[in-house]
């Protein structure tokens, strides 16, 4: 607005420098009646357009400037607030991270301790069926001794019967039976 008034004030003070170009006859300007009036609409014109227009643009443009500065603190608001989500979600990012670690840990400690009590576990089992193996293996060792025991005093029985029914008594058979089946003991 003062640029347009400061216009104005150029124009009206360049009259008088006008009308004397015009006293000395054959200037730029001829100083009439035509040149106030047009003078007095030039100013009236000016005076309509800068209340009609100048200022309402001015308003605008302030307005403009206002919703501008505004939206520029919003983006600057909102970017302060994406950084810091950033930095948020980085933060669980890595706590998510770390608890994972954590977790992975504990299940690699839990395999381990569950591998250990299974090895323990097969190896109480190997000893277990190992004792089992010996003491069957003795039971049928015993059972075999006994059995072939048995057999050698049958055999013992019989070759006595044979030998003691070309000479022997009774009496004398079952001594010899006792002192054989007495060596097969010691033997074995």
């Amino acid at each position: 607005m003062i640029r347009v008034l400061a216009i104005a004030a150029l124009l009206l003070g360049a009259t008088p420098v006008a009308v004397l170009a015009s006293e000395g006859g054959g200037g730029l300007i001829n100083l009439d009646r035509s040149l106030i009036i047009q003078a007095i609409n030039f100013a009236l014109l000016l005076f309509i357009l800068a209340k009609l227009l100048y200022k309402p643009l001015l308003t605008k443009m302030e307005e403009r400037t206002l919703a501008i500065r505004k939206s520029l603190d919003e983006a600057q608001a909102a970017r302060a607030e994406a950084q810091r989500e950033r930095e948020e979600h980085a933060a669980r990012l890595q706590a998510a991270h770390a608890e994972a670690q954590a977790i992975r840990a504990a299940a690699l400690k839990d395999a381990a301790e569950e591998q250990r009590k299974l090895v323990e576990a097969a190896r109480g089992e190997a000893a277990r069926l190992v004792e089992s193996a010996r003491a069957e293996l003795a039971s049928d060792v015993r059972r075999a001794r006994q059995d072939l025991r048995q057999e050698v005093s049958e055999l013992a029985i019989t070759v006595a019967e044979r030998l003691i029914r070309k000479s022997l008594h009774d009496e004398d058979h079952r001594r010899i039976v006792a002192d054989a089946i007495a060596r097969v003991d010691k033997a074995n």
